[in-house]
């Protein structure tokens, strides 16, 4: 079963985590017929190139009960689908501006019946909320990024690590991050061996803030 892969790494998962990963394949594959949120060659490999890869933020951050996560661009639901999945107890708002994939990530949720997650056609600067962690996969480069989400994180951490920012991005990132000098690449490949992951990082810049 494809979903092993993700058991593999997570082997604490209950069993109602490991059913709701189990069921990610056929969730996606029904809606990738009717609205193509994934690529034809990725839905074939979900559990890495989906999954697995939203889960690296996990290995960097873990994600206290009651903490609020913000996933922009979510497309399909990636990372917040399995990282909401991963921790049922912190709560998960995932925005889009498409509908159509909006549309997707609200019939995935109620798929896996997971109450943690908050679905919004939108923009985020729109959104009038803050957060602990800002999650995302590579939607824009990161000075852009940062741009968007501004005043959108909570000042007060409930985590060891500073609120912030956590990306999952790709390639050479020596240029995009030269005006971040507090920024930490993780390397995806340190975490999961799999080829697919030898180029993939997660960035976390915590924010500064005055005063």
């Amino acid at each position: 079963m494809k979903a092993e892969i993700v058991f593999k790494y997570f082997p604490n998962l209950s069993d109602n985590q490991r059913q709701q990963f189990m069921q990610l394949e056929n969730l996606y594959k029904d809606w990738n017929l009717k609205i193509n949120v994934v690529s034809r060659k990725d839905i074939e490999e979900l559990y890495v190139r989906h999954v697995l890869h939203s889960l690296g933020i996990a290995m960097v951050q873990r994600f206290e009960p009651g903490s609020e996560i913000l996933d922009v661009g979510t497309g399909g639901g990636f990372p917040g689908i399995p990282l909401a999945i991963l921790f049922p107890e912190s709560n998960f708002t995932l925005v889009d501006s498409i509908g159509k994939k909006i549309k997707v990530v609200e019939e995935v949720v109620d798929g896996l019946q997971l109450q943690n997650v908050t679905a919004i056609h939108g923009r985020v600067e729109d959104l009038d909320k803050k957060f602990d962690f800002i999650v995302s996969r590579a939607v824009a480069a990161m000075p852009t990024f940062v741009h968007w989400v501004k005043g959108k994180i909570k000042k007060e951490s409930k985590h060891e690590r500073r609120n912030g920012i956590l990306y999952l991005k790709g390639g050479d990132l020596t240029e995009e991050l030269k005006d971040y000098r507090n920024a930490k690449v993780f390397e995806v490949s340190d975490y999961f061996p799999e080829a697919f992951f030898e180029t993939k990082k997660v960035v976390y810049l915590p924010l500064k803030f005055k005063g």
